[in-house]
């Protein structure tokens, strides 16, 4: 591909007309300082299986995942909660918000009018059949029927809301019959698929196209997506697209790289896992995987991309752990939070099985890197490693995090815990 693609060549790739709106974006919030490495203690815990996702609405937390049981946080008492259960986000009571829902869920965006959007590998919502994306009721945990929608096969990875519009992605290749494949946008309302909105994404020779994780800027003009992809139409985007979405037609942008074309290790149809815009929009970081330490490959790592210019990209910074995944990722504004199921950060000469190179610091599980430079800051609370964080929350008060351990900050804390400011 050219060095510079001309803007309107890509004009054709996705076209629909996209209203402004003034909402709160999937991007993080700011926060004024690093939080604390001492986590509350109010907060309840998942007593098995693994957190994947989490949401706020209002007052209240909703936690999505693969897991059966929840206990407050004094571990007095056991409650049963499959897969999606509630909190209070200022004093960890578990709300009754229970319903049934029989698979994984993988993602949750915040709704209007007390709900909450789930996306995952379920089939049925409360008894009713609806595949991969539904809308719920906070207050009685009743599935909304109006809100129809359902994915023709796989499961739905990312949500986001914004204005009167749902963005979805995962694995499927059509939403209520239309053809979409791994990112699609809907009416938030009724849930019908927006005719014109087609990233028209492909991967020749994958075995499956899919978008892992996407992320819309905070002023609701951009959005990133990563995952198992070659094209987005007519034109070359390896694991990464960067769509615009907020003028009067939305469309691939001439932003690019070629980072993430070298292989990681063999069978990662993509080993990108999560992108996250910062606050002020001017640049997003990408958390990978890929089991192939190299100095010269971004496996295993996080990179930092500015997102405001067209044209070819190479990295700002690369944080490389020497061999371990990155699976989680939130931009803050003073620090850019990392989780997985890493030992070491700085650590581009480490290998997995050699263990830390030169310079390398010790970061079990979760820590935090400069936005500036991709350094290790001091920020090292620790956490049992497991497969890795899953999931981060910004809000106001802090960052939440969903994972599959229950140490964290060397305090018991089952798989959710919260590091206030």
């Amino acid at each position: 591909m050219r060095r510079r693609l001309l803007a309107a060549a890509v004009v054709a790739a996705v076209a629909v007309p996209v209203e402004v709106v003034a909402t709160p974006a999937a991007a993080d919030s700011a926060h004024p300082a690093v939080v604390s490495t001492n986590p509350v203690d109010w907060t309840p815990h998942v007593l098995d299986g693994t957190v994947w996702s989490l949401a706020v609405v209002g007052d209240t937390v909703i936690v999505g995942g693969a897991f059966t049981k929840v206990a407050d946080s004094q571990r007095r008492i056991t409650l049963a909660r499959k897969n999606i259960f509630a909190f209070g986000l200022h004093d960890g009571e578990i709300r009754t918000f229970a319903p049934q829902v029989d698979g994984a869920i993988y993602s949750l965006a915040a709704g209007d009018d007390h709900t909450v959007y789930i996306g995952g590998a379920f089939k049925s919502v409360n008894g009713t059949g609806q595949r991969g994306v539904a809308r719920v009721s906070l207050r009685t945990g009743e599935r909304i029927s109006s809100f129809g929608t359902r994915v023709n096969w796989g499961d739905v990875r990312s949500l986001a809301t914004r204005g009167d519009r749902l963005y979805v992605a995962g694995t499927f290749s059509a939403i209520n019959g239309v053809n979409r494949v791994g990112l699609a946008r809907l009416n938030a309302t009724t849930g019908s698929v927006d005719q014109g909105f087609d990233a028209r994404l492909s991967g020749p020779g994958l075995k499956r196209v899919r978008v892992e994780h996407f992320d819309v800027s905070p002023d609701g003009r951009k959005l990133i997506a990563v995952g198992a992809f070659l094209r987005s139409g007519g034109h070359d985007r390896t694991q990464v697209a960067l769509f615009d979405v907020g003028g009067p037609s939305a469309m691939l942008s001439s932003w690019y790289t070629d980072a993430y074309k070298p292989p990681c290790m063999k069978g990662f149809d993509t080993y990108l896992r999560q992108v996250k815009f910062s606050p002020d929009g001017a640049y997003a970081v990408i958390a990978a995987t890929g089991r192939a330490s190299s100095a010269q490959k971004l496996c295993d790592s996080a990179a930092r991309f500015e997102t405001r210019a067209g044209g070819r990209h190479n990295p700002t910074w690369v944080q490389r752990t020497g061999g371990d995944s990155l699976y989680a990722v939130a931009v803050t504004g003073p620090a850019v939070y990392l989780g997985g199921h890493q030992r070491w950060f700085d650590n581009p000469y480490g290998t997995d099985g050699n263990g830390p190179g030169p310079g390398a610091v010790s970061r079990p599980g979760i820590g935090a890197v400069s936005p500036n430079t991709g350094k290790a800051l001091p920020w090292n609370p620790t956490r049992s490693r497991g497969v890795g964080v899953r999931a981060f929350l910004v809000t106001s008060q802090g960052l939440f995090v969903g994972s599959d351990t229950d140490q964290l900050g060397r305090e018991y804390h089952g798989r959710v815990g919260m590091f206030p400011i």
